[in-house]
């Protein structure tokens, strides 16, 4: 059973977190180029691989307690579910600010160009990047 929820989470995060973070990445670049579709899309892609982030979160804690152990208990697994909660926080506020970039952008006043959002989502997107790598190295090389 442990097997197969390592192979579960490991999945999810493979399959959820890259492409997020890919996506995150790439949305700086449609608010400069005023490509809404192509926003509006990130913006969609963001929220369903946030919200399918989620298993990856749900089949570490499966994991931990199927292994027993108090591996739950460790600090290097507390740091990275405390972590991962940062990072669900973050992912919430890019989804608001590019809801706010599609509404700016597809709206016919020339007044704001959606810099501010465009600023900050490539900055939190940085930091959650950087958070993902610190998840993963604690996961990885935890003693």
């Amino acid at each position: 059973m442990s097997s197969l929820l390592l192979w579960l989470h490991i999945g999810f995060a493979i399959f959820t977190i890259g492409p997020l973070t890919a996506v995150t990445m790439a949305a700086p670049r449609a608010i400069r180029t005023r490509t809404v579709p192509v926003l509006q899309n990130i913006q969609r892609t963001t929220r369903i691989y946030g919200v399918g982030s989620l298993g990856v979160l749900v089949f570490g804690v499966a994991l931990g307690a199927a292994l027993g152990d108090g591996v739950l208990g460790r600090w290097y697994m507390t740091a990275s579910m405390t972590l991962f909660f940062v990072a669900i926080v973050l992912i919430f506020i890019i989804d608001r600010d590019l809801r706010a970039a599609v509404r700016v952008l597809a709206s016919e006043e020339t007044d704001d160009d959606a810099k501010a959002q465009g600023g900050r989502i490539a900055a939190i997107g940085g930091l959650l990047a950087v958070i993902w790598l610190v998840i993963l190295f604690l996961m990885i090389f935890p003693d």
